[in-house]
């Protein structure tokens, strides 16, 4: 997102907060407009990112044909077989999942970070606060939401060709021997549940915990962190607020990339089997040894710059948005004297 689309969204949000009726939301707890505002943001960034996203989930799980091909020739590649809707599959469970997630994700932040005010001053009010709240947000929210990002990277991950033929270098689950091709969520999840009940359900949450705890904590708290040396005659800037979000996730990322690989080679590791020999891992550590010793340390970073690409306009325009729903709505900023029960 430019600076020009970045004014008319800020234009846009500020002309319906002047029109819209100042009393329409006074009897809505603050939890719920935060939920709302995340929900909002959330979505919003996945869809803007969606093929980037796809792309990377390729990559990461060594799909066939396409772990050795750059992102314009990955995106023309999924065109040529699936059409451009290609590109968005498995956006429709993304979008499932990161509305409660984001809902859970800022809301639980904004709680967290209230109850610790409240209840442990001698902690201070600078962005320490945000990296707890934010760590155990992440912590929270991931919990909730697992199987739907579970179900969206099997969805992304099978390429299946839709024009009635198959060129080389197509495997994945097209293939009748790795397994079922699913159609949708309820398919992946009643699949996951047969095949090892709960546990498969959650299959990969272990290295998603670990990453997700110093990942949120970090998103946040550079967030506040940058705000706090911005000039105060541009606090309220859309650019800044989109530089800040973009800087954000670009730090948190690098940091916590290899969990993220680890995780999606084990969400796919029951569809791998026939390609990969058994690319089930035991564990989040356990997987990290097995893919530096099979498939080379790099693997551990394969896609990370199609992340890069991904991250700073998501990370920009959920933070951004957030930030202007939370002013639409009318959510105070956090006080210390603000009760956890306030909202």
């Amino acid at each position: 997102m430019d600076s020009s689309q970045g004014s008319t969204l800020a234009r846009y949000v500020k002309n319906a907060s002047i029109q819209r009726d100042e009393s329409c939301f006074d009897g809505v707890p603050v939890y719920v407009k935060e939920l709302i505002a995340g929900g909002f943001a959330g979505a919003l960034s996945k869809t803007s990112v969606a093929p980037l996203e796809r792309v990377k989930i390729l990559w990461q799980t060594r799909t066939g044909g396409f772990h050795t091909l750059g992102v314009y020739q990955s995106m023309n590649k999924l065109i040529k077989h699936e059409g451009f809707r290609g590109l968005y599959k498995g956006n429709g469970a993304s979008v499932v999942r990161i509305v409660p997630y984001a809902a859970l994700h800022f809301m639980t932040y904004e709680r967290y970070k209230s109850w610790i005010l409240n209840n442990y001053p001698m902690l201070g009010t600078g962005p320490s606060i945000d990296l707890l709240a934010g760590s155990a947000a992440g912590g929270t929210s991931v919990l909730c939401t697992y199987p739907l990002d579970l179900a969206r990277t099997k969805l992304a991950y099978q390429v299946v060709d839709t024009k009635g033929y198959i060129k080389d270098g197509i495997k994945g689950v097209h293939s009748q021997s790795v397994g079922p091709v699913h159609n949708g969520i309820k398919g992946v999840l009643t699949s996951a549940y047969k095949e090892a009940g709960v546990r498969g359900l959650y299959r990969g949450v272990g290295p998603t915990l670990t990453g997700i705890l110093p990942y949120a904590g970090l998103k946040f708290y550079t967030y506040e962190k940058l705000k706090m040396h911005v000039p105060e005659e541009h606090q309220k800037s859309i650019l800044m607020r989109l530089s800040c979000g973009a800087l954000a996730g670009l730090f948190g990322q690098t940091l916590t990339y290899p969990l993220d690989v680890v995780k999606r080679q084990m969400q796919v590791g029951s569809l791998q089997k026939a390609d990969h020999g058994d690319a089930r891992y035991r564990n989040t550590f356990d997987g990290l040894r097995k893919i530096v010793q099979n498939q080379g340390w790099r693997q551990l970073f394969a896609g990370v710059s199609i992340n890069y690409i991904r991250i700073v306009p998501s990370a920009a325009i959920s933070f951004t948005t957030y930030d202007m729903m939370k002013a639409w709505l009318g959510v105070p900023p956090q006080q210390r004297s603000q009760s956890v029960s306030s909202g």
